[in-house]
């Protein structure tokens, strides 16, 4: 084996790490949010806009994301963001108990960390992609939901057993912070990247956010981060607090949503190579709207469960696919993903406040469907994916 198989071998492997570690610690804070909620006696709509503060955090990061990674390299981003995110849901576990205002500053923090952490391990997946020279990007958002999967599952192990949110959290967020501090070191230089020509980094991505495509692509993903984000806000309180279950239940329907949307994208990637983006993202938004409005009118606990696992079977390929509809010309890249998960978190922004307030006037089930609107305006935009060079049509078969 030449030396530089191996590197990128590592490489591949640290950048699988680093994805899927920023899931355990998602799903590992997201599976206690019931018991925080409880604690700090919210209603949906004030749960909401404590859950506002993560995505504040992270629009915060993402528009100088591009710039920081610039500055500093994916390596050194990836490594102090997840010291960062590891003090702040420590501090979270913690500071619940205290009160909403040390969670609301937690919680910012939070999402600054996961903003950029998040820019910077696709521009590093990217060049890895690049390197080796096969499509794996939506393989390492897999790495993610496998992340996100193991994490949920802890949540619920934890919650049936009765371990304390500040005891799980906190261990969760010592385990992250070392894992991926060690795994980035692998990490291939930045420089490995596709130059481009032209005018300096902050020129390149205002020159971005006017970008027709771009911004489309943007909005597409939007569109799916919501679908993706509701689902793991607010499942787990739906179950809870609309069919009744208990909270060990609530968290295992919430674990069937990632679980499915794991299985999307690890076996997605041969769909896209057969019938290309448009068809098979058009397919998948039709399937998480069955699987959304099975889950509001189940009525009944099995198909609720039934109905977690359409949508997030649904919502599995949008975000990655949008990253690399993103990157299709890799020298531009950077900057565009950049400008696309800058929008795409608009989803966290504005999601968790509105079903919180619809959830204080329907119920937050009937509030869900509000993610209904968004999954047809994806179907919609669905054309922007095509990759530049392919044709304007493909025939499935």
């Amino acid at each position: 084996m030449s030396t530089a198989v191996a590197t990128d071998q590592r490489a591949t492997r640290a950048v699988y790490v680093a994805f899927t570690f920023l899931g355990v610690a998602m799903a590992s804070f997201a599976a206690r949010i019931p018991q925080i909620r409880d604690e700090l006696d919210l209603t949906p709509s004030r749960l909401g806009l404590l859950l506002l503060a993560i995505a504040l955090g992270s629009i915060t990061s993402l528009p100088l994301a591009g710039q920081i990674v610039g500055r500093f390299g994916s390596r050194r981003t990836v490594a102090v963001m997840a010291v960062l995110l590891g003090a702040s849901l420590s501090a979270v576990a913690i500071g619940y108990q205290f009160g909403v205002v040390p969670v609301v500053i937690a919680l910012y923090l939070y999402g600054f960390a996961t903003g950029a952490w998040d820019v910077a391990m696709n521009v590093q997946g990217a060049i890895v992609e690049r390197r080796i020279g096969r499509s794996i990007m939506p393989r390492f958002h897999a790495g993610y939901s496998v992340g996100t999967v193991a994490g949920a599952l802890a949540g619920a192990g934890a919650v049936a057993v009765g371990v304390s949110v500040t005891a799980h959290v906190t261990a969760c967020c010592v385990l992250v912070t070392i894992a991926v501090v060690a795994a980035v070191r692998q990490f291939v230089p930045d420089d490995d990247a596709e130059p481009e020509t032209g005018g300096g980094g902050l020129s390149r991505t205002l020159a971005t956010w006017r970008e027709p495509r771009t911004l489309l692509i943007g909005v597409f993903v939007l569109a799916f981060a919501f679908t993706e984000g509701a689902g793991i806000d607010w499942i787990s309180v739906a179950m809870i607090d609309d069919y009744d279950t208990s909270a060990a239940v609530g968290t295992l329907a919430f674990a069937v949503f990632l679980a499915a949307m794991t299985l999307g994208r690890w076996y997605g990637p041969a769909l896209l190579d057969r019938y290309g983006r448009v068809p098979v993202l058009r397919a998948l938004a039709l399937t998480a709207l069955a699987g959304l409005v099975l889950f509001v009118f189940g009525s009944v606990t099995p198909l609720a469960f039934a109905g977690a696992l359409l949508w997030g079977l649904g919502a599995s390929l949008g975000f990655p696919v949008g990253m690399s509809a993103a990157a299709d010309e890799p020298a531009k890249a950077p900057a565009r993903v950049g400008v696309v998960a800058s929008i795409g978190y608009c989803a966290f922004l504005g999601g968790p406040p509105l079903i919180g307030l619809l959830g204080d006037h329907i119920t937050v089930l009937r509030g869900l469907l509000a993610v209904a609107v968004l999954l047809i305006l994806s179907i919609a935009l669905s054309p922007v994916l095509r990759p530049p060079a392919e044709p304007e049509t493909r025939v499935m078969s």
